[in-house]
This record gives C-alpha cells, structure tokens and sequence, in this order.
C-alpha cells in the first residue's frame, strides 16, 4: 500500500492554485487603493476587519446588504469586457446600503469560475476595488473559487456584500412623511443591473450581435452601452442627508421598477404619485420598449426607466436638498408628491416619452 502511486494532482483536476496564488499577488495593490478610516489592513488573512471606533462612530447600528448583477455576466462573459462589472456589483450592494441612511464600510465579494484566468480575474476585481473607492468603503476580503464542472467555458458568477452604519436615531425612513412631500428623482445611468434576461432576448430579436454599432449610444458597441455600469449615488446622498437634514426616504429603484420599490419605504397610508412627463427617459429605454414590444407598464416595472433613486423630501426643503445633489454631481428632477393612499402604492399621471 505505501509503495502504490497513482500521480494525480489537484491541477490535473482543474484547479490551479499557483493561478490563484498569482491573482492574489496582482489584486493587493487594488485592495490598498480602497482603505479608508477603520480598515487599513492586508487581505490574505482568514477575515477581515474594521474598526468603527476609528471610522468616527459613537453608537452606530450596522446595516447589511449583498447582491449580485445577474445575466449582466452573460453580456460581459460574451463580448469579453470584464473591467466594469465588478462596479455594478459594489453599486447594487451599497445603494441599498445609502437609502437607509447609512454610510458603506467595507465591501467582500465572491467570484466563481470553472476555471481561473487571473487576467479576467484582475480586471474583475479591478471594477469592484473602483465602485469601492466611488463609494467609500473598503474592500476587506472575498474568495475566489474555482470550481471545474460547475461553470462552462469561461462563465463565472459574482457575489457582493456590503456592511454599512449609521449612528442610532439616524436611520431612513422617518417617521414623520406627509401628504405633499416631494418626491425628487435621480438619474440613473442607463439599465444598470436589472431586467438584463429581458435585454438579452430583445437583443437575440434584434440580431444585432454584442461588437454591432449600438442603436441608442453613438460610438458605442452595443455591449460596451448596455455594460455601462450602474450609478453609485452613495457620496452625493451622504451629503444630503448629512448637509440638508431634509431627506426623509430613499427609494433604490431596482428589479420591480417604480410599483415594487418606491412603497417599501412609504407608510401604508400614503401613495407615491408619479409624473410620468417628467422623466427624461434615456435612449436605452426607448430602444428596448420599441424593439421589443414592451408596453410602458412593463417596462416601469422592469427597468429603471432613467431614474435609478428616488428621494422623499420635505416640501420646504426640496430645493435645497436638490442643490446639493446636483453640486455633488447628480441629475435631479422633480417627478412627483406623496398622496393619500389609493388603490395603489404607486399612482401615475401622464405618460413616459418612449
């Protein structure tokens, strides 16, 4: 028995070590570029961690979120552009983070793969490590898994957890919304990361391939257009809310479109009423409804439409709270007040410019 050999190694299994080792050695230097107070250290540890006494906190109350950017992969995989979805993945974490009033801390992913390449591996963690430095918070740790037989070709999967705080009493929404209460909206930057299956089988109508002149976006291929990574509003609403004190919900307007996400942070007395008019719908949107044959309601509920965030503002203070949105860098636009609640939880005047 001790005599008996039969030479197999973990890599003639598929899994590289050395490869992961690499991509280790090549992402440290992105991980450096997004320490902030609380966490400063070196990933390679069994954990990470983050001081909230040196981040500034007296009595914080953590918030959690995680996320993914689901078939947005298939677009990045296919047309071999990998350097921007880790952003989406960092954004969809901590703009959840933000609408509760807190503030991100740190960022940890999980990337899977068949089989590692440490280039698309470092252009990967490349994106997340920017959307951390958008965001402000670091990023600590992750795990890189390679797994032969679980994903084929060059397919992988992305994961994001983002833990944030905000000091106790300090946490969105208020208690205090009332009838004619502004709602302020903020630009989004195009799809960002919801109804992707949806854009997928209207581009396989279209015939248009992902390297094709995009219809919509002027010298734009169409995946590089529709990779266009998801808006992180994190620093501009952080200053809002810190600066004004007017904020009194925020809506990150995802999968489930306006009717699914603006009344989860409204009281049950109260409706969100939507001026469809004035929403600048961007050339994206427009594209798709007319390509594909989406009707209107299906799209609001599907996409963001242009308005990737909505705020609940005090009336009195909309327009303060919208000048340092827009000093901060962020396209706001009046689209709408609070009303009594009616049959729905969100109620629509006029119609979108598709």
């Amino acid at each position: 028995m001790s005599g008996q050999k039969n030479g197999l190694t973990y890599a003639q299994a598929g899994v590289d070590i050395d490869a992961g080792n690499d991509m280790v050695e090549r992402i440290k230097p992105l991980v450096r570029s997004t320490r902030r107070p609380g966490a400063d250290g070196e990933i390679g540890g069994f954990g990470g961690l983050f001081d909230l006494k040196a981040a500034g906190f007296t009595d914080p109350v953590l918030v959690a979120a995680n996320d993914g950017v689901g078939t947005k992969l298939k677009i990045a995989i296919d047309s071999g552009r990998h350097d921007t979805i880790g952003i989406d993945l960092v954004a969809m974490c901590v703009n959840d983070l933000v609408v509760q009033g807190a503030e991100p801390l740190f960022f940890l992913d999980y990337f899977a793969t068949g089989k590692l390449d440490p280039d698309q591996g470092t252009a990967i963690v490349a994106g997340i490590a920017a959307g951390c430095r958008q965001a402000g918070c670091a990023l600590i740790g992750g795990e890189t898994a390679e797994m032969p037989g679980m994903y084929h070709g060059s397919d992988y999967d992305l994961a994001g957890f983002a833990v944030g705080a905000a000091e106790r009493g300090q946490l969105l929404p208020t208690d205090d919304i009332v009838e004619g209460d502004v709602l302020l909206g903020l630009a989004s930057s195009g799809a960002h990361s919801n109804g992707f299956s949806l854009i997928r089988r209207i581009v396989e109508m279209s015939g248009l391939g992902w390297g094709d002149p995009a219809p919509f976006a002027d010298g734009a291929s169409l995946g590089e257009a529709l990779l266009e990574p998801t808006r992180i509003y994190v620093k501009p609403i952080l200053k809002a809310v810190r600066g004004t004190h007017g904020i009194k919900a925020l809506a990150h307007i995802t999968g489930g479109g306006f009717p699914d996400n603006i009344p989860r942070v409204l009281p049950k007395d109260f409706s969100a009423e939507l001026d469809l008019a004035a929403i600048d719908v961007p050339p994206v949107f427009s594209w798709l409804a007319k390509t594909g044959g989406v009707a209107p309601e299906e799209m609001m509920r599907t996409f963001n439409c242009g308005i990737g965030m909505i705020a609940v503002v005090a009336a009195g203070q909309a327009a303060q709270v919208a000048a340092v949105l827009q000093e901060a860098g962020e396209t706001v636009t009046p689209v709408g007040r609070i009303v009594p609640r009616r049959d729905a939880g969100v109620i629509y005047r006029g119609s979108l410019d598709l």
